[in-house]
């Protein structure tokens, strides 16, 4: 009768493991979605303070004269998801882009991941078509990342992308919305 005991016990903790494994599982929770601060976003600590200012400037400035939103977000990981996933999920939860409109641009860099994204809301898909957006990153960021260069082939694909940008006929600019991405915050990402 004892080792039908000892069994017994062992086939409960065997379950009750299995189970706890399962459920660690499922509540892995997704990477959160960080605040909207400003046009740039580096939770990696590459970019320098001045990185980061001149980004900035140049991103504000473009939105200032189209009204296009374009945010850099550079985050360790985007692990359990892929980083599609993610991004559309920063996307929907951001907003980027004028809501009457729809012309935001996010740029995304996976740093541990080694994967980055460029997410373009449906008015700018003419201005920066998938194929365009995947000759960027493979000509303009790889290069640059495979060098540690974030900084520059972040600064370059920013410079494609605005001039691409620069040369859509889009609606005049809102000035009152112009001054941060956060704005209202109801914009539309489709």
């Amino acid at each position: 009768n004892m080792p039908l005991a000892l069994i017994h016990k062992a086939l409960i903790a065997t379950l009750l493991i299995a189970f706890a494994a399962q459920w660690a599982r499922a509540t892995n929770a997704v990477q959160p979605v960080p605040a909207l601060t400003g046009h740039v976003i580096d939770q990696t600590g590459t970019l320098t303070a001045a990185d980061i200012s001149a980004l900035e400037a140049q991103l504000v400035a473009t939105e200032q004269s189209k009204g296009s939103q374009v945010v850099v977000l550079m985050v360790p990981t985007t692990a359990p998801e892929d980083i599609a996933s993610y991004a559309n999920r920063v996307g929907n939860a951001w907003k980027i882009g004028r809501k009457d409109v729809g012309d935001g641009v996010l740029l995304l860099v996976a740093k541990n991941d080694r994967k980055m994204r460029i997410e373009v809301a449906k008015t700018l898909e003419g201005a920066i078509p998938d194929v365009l957006a995947a000759r960027i990153i493979d000509e303009t960021m790889k290069p640059r990342f495979r060098s540690n260069d974030f900084a520059g082939g972040i600064d370059a694909a920013v410079g494609q992308i605005t001039s691409l940008i620069q040369g859509e006929s889009l609606p005049a600019p809102a000035w009152e919305s112009a001054e941060s991405p956060q704005g209202d915050g109801e914009r539309d990402w489709e």
